[in-house]
């Protein structure tokens, strides 16, 4: 067979499974005791470091998009929770938990796909709506926001998942402390996630490779353009389907930092519950939420400089 042919043929082949295999990852399904039973089995029994019980507020609340995504990634924080008793989770999807007092019982705060309506792009503010009059929820909803800044910057830990990051998503000052706002993202499609540093702490569990999943390639603005952050996985945009050019390769989608006296961990992965079948990835947000938690200790001083 002549080289060229086999060259067509080949990427006829890697054309049709890529197809496939989107076609097959992003059907919806809902959490049944049978894919509870998957999860729980490949969960880990143990954390990462051994530290005492840490009380997570885990928060589900959206008023705009809804990714279906929510309650696996809230059971896959359950699951880590029951199996590793590192973690006692509290689930709410009441906005006005955010109180400077309410926030003291935790150690971290999981902002679980937690999407804004456009253009406002402030999650507190529509969570008000049918409470308070316009300028009363305004007012509220500002000082709500501040609330979540000052329990950070004080030492809280925050875990950011996917959508999570468009909360509040318009607002500068959450923008800095997350590391980003976001932007936009082309259509789902079969990502190659790689690692920014095989040996860095975070990242052990993917034992120095990267994976495959179809997921949203999320691409950001505002604070993620001073790099202020710790890159964690990374994907290459010559590899992605887009519908205009990107000027920049390298697009980092996971990352920690730190904020004041806080420890902040921003996952992309995932939009769809089939991620999840990936043990080293509920493994790496298990990380996430014991550097959070300041139990993991790792490098996260900032890159602050655009990659090469």
């Amino acid at each position: 067979m002549k080289k060229n042919t086999l060259a067509s043929l080949l990427f006829i082949f890697a054309f049709l499974l890529s197809i496939n295999l989107r076609s097959q990852s992003i059907v919806e399904f809902e959490v049944t005791p049978k894919w509870l039973s998957k999860i729980e089995a490949i969960t880990p029994l143990k954390t990462t470091v051994k530290a005492k019980e840490r009380n997570v507020l885990l928060f589900s609340l959206h008023t705009g998009f809804k990714h279906w995504v929510i309650p696996h990634s809230a059971a896959v924080i359950q699951t880590i929770a029951g199996k590793t008793g590192a973690f006692n989770i509290t689930q709410t999807m009441d906005a006005t938990i955010f109180t400077r007092r309410s926030l003291k019982k935790y150690d971290v705060v999981v902002m679980n796909n937690n999407c804004s309506i456009g253009p406002k792009r402030d999650l507190f503010y529509d969570a008000l709506e049918t409470v308070l009059d316009t300028v009363k929820r305004a007012k509220k909803a500002a000082r709500l926001e501040v609330n979540l800044l000052s329990y950070v910057k004080r030492g809280g830990g925050l875990v950011v998942l996917h959508g999570g990051i468009v909360m509040q998503n318009n607002s500068e000052k959450v923008s800095d402390m997350i590391g980003g706002s976001f932007n936009y993202h082309p259509a789902q499609q079969l990502l190659n996630v790689k690692l920014v540093d095989t040996s860095h702490e975070m990242v052990q569990s993917f034992n120095g490779e990267g994976f495959q999943h179809i997921d949203e390639p999320y691409f950001f603005k505002n604070a993620y353009d001073n790099y202020d952050f710790r890159p964690l996985l990374y994907i290459e945009t010559r590899e992605l389907e887009l519908k205009k050019p990107e000027p920049q390769n390298i697009k980092y989608i996971s990352w920690i930092k730190r904020y004041g006296r806080g420890r902040v961990f921003y996952s992309s992965p995932s939009h769809n519950a089939q991620s999840y079948d990936n043990p080293n990835l509920i493994s790496f947000i298990m990380n996430g939420l014991q550097y959070a938690a300041g139990d993991l200790k790792c490098d996260d001083s900032p890159i602050g400089k655009k990659p090469e």
